[in-house]
């Protein structure tokens, strides 16, 4: 699938000169090599050996050896993980064309963004740092996933941060990288950026808007959104039932039914006048149960949890609601990468690393492409079953 879409035609691309031992040549038969090595589960450059076990050498041609491939990502700098990130572009560009990966997205695509820590060892790795995970040493990457309604989520587009930058670091800069992605895998209707409270900045929604894409962002508690929430009349509020019950973030209680009301909302007043945003803003309500109360112990007064999101998005309240819990999908994609290939960022070296976080972006977009190819089931499996059945 890889070669019927030009994928080492792409990867010659990444032009690597001057490099130690001649690191970088050849790129294509290096970046294929590790392609390989990922979509059959390695997560760790000594992990490609398996390409070299028994008789895989009829399957795969022009294997490098795992020193070799340690050798060559190395030998990246910043500029070198740009072009890869363009071969990575290119790739799901022609990936979607080729398969029905990202099937309606013509007419409706989600772009979600979340970040992820990696725990990696060692005071010797680069960007290595102690950041949101007391005690614990991590590479942070943000992740943005592309899909639609009826469409397993692949990944658009990856950046590996040291580990204590903050959440909201460069995200300006990359919505706008995975809104351009998006619109190259053929999402030409209506795109909608999805985020937690730690993007919900007047940057984010201006590079929602410049682009031309909707926003649907968590906002989190202050004196102002609060205030907004006390003017809602009691009588705005719509109850709803959810068919499956899902864990609340705040208390890790399953909540079944829940309220939900909206009102108009301008954000980010302390901004000049051309950065503040009007929309809407929609409130999710759950009741607060108290967990030691006694056995038949009645409420004297109901008590709320408020989950509010600011957005633009021009369907009806109940259904943009929806779409936003839905947001949690980024996070199906992220742990199965962390079943494979990010299990470990593998090298000392931070752009080594950075390299390899690109190379599992692409690999596991080659295999959601494969099962689309393969079946319905297939389209939806996570990369674990693809590996295993195909």
């Amino acid at each position: 699938l890889a070669e019927r879409v030009g994928l080492p035609a792409l990867a010659a691309q990444v032009r690597i000169e001057a490099a130690d031992n001649s690191g970088g040549a050849p790129p294509a038969a290096k970046v294929m090599s590790l392609l390989g090595a990922m979509c059959s589960g390695a997560d760790s450059i000594e992990d490609a050996d398996r390409l070299r076990h028994g008789a895989m050498d009829r399957a795969f041609a022009g294997i490098r050896a795992p020193s070799t491939l340690g050798t060559f990502l190395r030998s990246f700098t910043h500029g070198h993980n740009r072009q890869l990130d363009r071969v990575h572009r290119d790739l799901l560009a022609r990936l979607a064309a080729h398969a029905p990966l990202l099937p309606g997205a013509g007419d409706l695509m989600f772009i979600d963004i979340d970040p992820t820590h990696r725990r990696v060892y060692g005071r010797a790795k680069q960007g290595a740092e102690h950041g949101r995970l007391k005690g614990q040493r991590t590479l942070h990457s943000i992740v943005a996933t592309l899909s639609t309604p009826i469409a397993r989520p692949v990944i658009g587009a990856v950046r590996l941060r040291r580990g204590k930058a903050a959440d909201v670091r460069g995200a300006e800069s990359f919505v706008a990288q995975a809104l351009a992605i998006a619109a190259e895998t053929g999402g030409t209707g209506i795109r909608t950026v999805r985020a937690d409270s730690k993007f919900y900045t007047a940057d984010v929604a201006a590079a929602c808007r410049r682009a031309g894409a909707h926003f649907s962002l968590t906002t989190g508690m202050n004196p102002s959104i609060a205030a907004a929430i006390g003017a809602i009349a009691e009588d705005a509020w719509i109850p709803i039932r959810y068919p499956e019950a899902f864990v609340d973030p705040d208390t890790g209680e399953m909540v079944s039914d829940a309220e939900v009301a909206e009102t108009e909302y301008t954000a980010f007043a302390g901004r000049k006048k051309a950065e503040q945003v009007t929309a809407r803003l929609i409130v999710r309500r759950v009741r607060r149960l108290n967990p030691h109360a006694a056995t038949g112990q009645g409420e004297l007064f109901d008590s709320w949890r408020y989950h509010p999101v600011f957005t633009n998005s021009p369907f009806d309240m109940l259904q943009t609601e929806l779409h936003h819990r839905q947001h949690a999908i980024v996070e199906q994609a992220i742990a199965d990468g962390k079943s494979s290939a990010l299990a470990h960022l593998p090298s000392g070296n931070f752009q080594a690393n950075a390299a390899w976080l690109t190379l599992w972006a692409m690999s596991h977009n080659l295999l959601r492409a494969a099962g689309a190819l393969a079946s319905a089931f297939h389209a939806k499996a996570t990369t674990a079953t693809l590996r295993a059945h195909l």
